[in-house]
Parts: structure tokens; C-alpha cells; sequence
């Protein structure tokens, strides 16, 4: 027999079963907070504290090395990349998953997924395996003078197989909720698909999409298993960041590969920045249309 609540009972109601004691919330909240400072503010704190220990001029020299330099300049060239690729994959498959029906729809959801559940290292070890000099085209590579293991293009793809996942992920459920009514009544209007997908899909995506790649971005330029098994550690050839500081911290130049870990440091906070802006666009731009 169902039991029936007036509305000023089921507001009680939620309001008790939402809502723990205050001991409870003091609780968790100065337990997340001590969490915060050790496992994130603190560390933070650190780099920096190393990096400018011994004082700005050591701390340039350091960032300003050749092998820094061309660190930095490899690792934005591959994120140049890369995410534009991933964004422009993203999008297409986010299209064919919310708009389509086709068979093995549900595994090419899962082959999206792949990246998030196979090790980076692993990921690293197939491309080494199918392009290495011992690998399946790899006789063909040589004889052709290609070269992709232990050179930029290996990095670059190694890069997009890992950071694949994150604009498709992010778009996909955003196209979900908007349906296809939109772009359905502006072809019905006349519209070609490019002018409804530039007039209709974008502007509707595009916070989503800017999100997807932010996230991306951050992936590729932190990115250190499956690059340091395709990059051969070829000191300033194809050290990316990561590399170039694990070389310099394995070598005891501490100060120095704190400096470099400073910089990455100042990208993940300005990209944290934008992560938290999109997401509040996003979240206002939802507000409005509901």
C-alpha cells in the first residue's frame, strides 16, 4: 500500500535525507581540506620553493638550457598537434555516436574508452611494436628512410593515442541531452549539413568543445609513459618536459629540474583556470536553455 506525502512532508523528508549532522560536515570537510594541502598545495608549494632556491639567475640559466629550450619547444609542437587532430576526431565521432544508428555503435563507444583503460606504457610498447625497427613495418620504414620510433612523429602519435578520449568523452553526453531537433528543423529550412553543423551544432558545443580541449591539451603536455618508450631519451631531439626532467632530477641538477617542473606547473594552473571557466559557461549556458 503506497503511502502518500503532502508537499510540505516530502520537503521534510529530503530535507533530513540530504542534509548530515554538523559534525559530520566539519568532519569531511577539514578531511578533504588537510587532504588538499598535503597531497596538492604543499607539493606545489615545493617546486617553486626548489626551483628559486638558489636564486633567479641559476633558476633562467636553468630554463634558458638548449636542451630546455628545445624540451619546451618539442612539447608544444606535439599538444600544436595533436589536440587539433583529437579535437577535429572528437567531434566527428561525438556526430556519428548521438546522431546515428549503426551497428557496434556500443563498441565503438568502448574502443573511445581504450586509451583511459590500457597503460600509457603499454600503449608506447604496441607503437614500438608496429613501427620499431623490428616491428611489423618496420623493414618497410627503413628501406623508405621513415622514421617514427625514437623520433617526433612516434611522440606525436603516441600522444594522440592517449589523449584521444577527451573531447569525444566531453561531447558526447552534451549532444546527448541537446537531441537533433535543431539541426533536424534547419535542414528542413534549407540548410546544408556544413552550414547547420557551423550555424547549429557549434554554437551549441562550443564551451563543451573548448572544455574537451583544454583537458586534452594538459594530457599531451604532461603526458610521460607512453612518450618515453617511443622518444629514445635523445637529449634534445625528442625530450619532451616530462623527459627533460626526469634526465635532469636522475642526474642530481635538482634545482634545475624544479625550474622546468615550475613551468609546467604555472600551465596546469592556468589550464585549472580554464578549466573552471568553461565548466561555469557551460553550467550557465544549460541554466538558461532549461
Amino acid at each position: 500500500m503506497a503511502i502518500e506525502l503532502s508537499p510540505e512532508q516530502t520537503a521534510d523528508v529530503r530535507k533530513h535525507a540530504t542534509t548530515e549532522p554538523a559534525v559530520v560536515r566539519i568532519a569531511l570537510i577539514i578531511m578533504v581540506t588537510v587532504f588538499l594541502i598535503l597531497f596538492l598545495l604543499f607539493p606545489l608549494i615545493i617546486i617553486f620553493t626548489q626551483a628559486f632556491s638558489k636564486g633567479w639567475q641559476v633558476y633562467l640559466a636553468a630554463i634558458s638550457d638548449p636542451d630546455a629550450l628545445s624540451a619546451i619547444k618539442l612539447t608544444l609542437i606535439v599538444a600544436a598537434i595533436a589536440v587539433p587532430l583529437n579535437a577535429v576526431f572528437g567531434i566527428a565521432a561525438a556526430w556519428c555516436i548521438t546522431k546515428f544508428r549503426f551497428k557496434g555503435k556500443s563498441i565503438f563507444i568502448t574502443l573511445i574508452d581504450l586509451p583511459f583503460a590500457v597503460s600509457p606504457v603499454i600503449a608506447g610498447l604496441v607503437f614500438v611494436l608496429l613501427f620499431g625497427g623490428q616491428g611489423v613495418f618496420g623493414e618497410w620504414l627503413f628501406e623508405n628512410d621513415i622514421k617514427i620510433i625514437f623520433a617526433v612523429p612516434g611522440i606525436i602519435l603516441a600522444t594522440m593515442f592517449i589523449t584521444f578520449p577527451f573531447v569525444a568523452r566531453e561531447l558526447i553526453p552534451i549532444m546527448q541531452a541537446q537531441g537533433s531537433s535543431e539541426e533536424e528543423a534547419s535542414m528542413l529550412l534549407g540548410a546544408s549539413g556544413w552550414k547547420t553543423f557551423i550555424h547549429v551544432t557549434l554554437p551549441n558545443i562550443k564551451w563543451g568543445l573548448l572544455y574537451g580541449i583544454i583537458l586534452c591539451n594538459a594530457r599531451a603536455i604532461g603526458e610521460f609513459g607512453a612518450v618515453s618508450v617511443v622518444s629514445g631519451h635523445i637529449r634534445g631531439l625528442t625530450n619532451t618536459m616530462p623527459l627533460h626532467i626526469e634526465i635532469l632530477y636522475n642526474e642530481y641538477q635538482f634545482t634545475a629540474s624544479f625550474a622546468v617542473a615550475s613551468l609546467m606547473s604555472v600551465a596546469a594552473i592556468f589550464t585549472l583556470v580554464l578549466k573552471n571557466f568553461f565548466e561555469w559557461k557551460m553550467d550557465k549556458g544549460m541554466g538558461e536553455k532549461a
